[in-house]
């Protein structure tokens, strides 16, 4: 990894770590709440999905940044 994307990635990651934890939390805190199972599924599971998809965007993120392509709006 050159210099120069190392200091262009660290923000991404930083973000994204603190989101996920944030969504894993807040999974702990309704699992261990006392309300009915479909509820714990729902309100547990949506932000485990956000989660996954949050470390997606990062992985895309981390690819652009490495092969160049920064600006995005440069596409359209």
């Amino acid at each position: 990894m050159e210099r120069k994307h190392r200091g262009k990635m660290i923000a991404p990651i930083i973000i994204t770590a603190i989101i996920v934890l944030y969504y894993i939390g807040f999974f702990t805190v309704c699992v261990w709440l006392p309300m009915p199972v479909i509820m714990k599924l729902l309100f547990g599971l949506v932000p485990l999905v956000f989660a996954g998809v949050c470390i997606f965007v990062l992985i895309e993120r981390i690819q652009e940044i490495r092969s160049g392509e920064e600006d995005d709006l440069s596409k359209y």
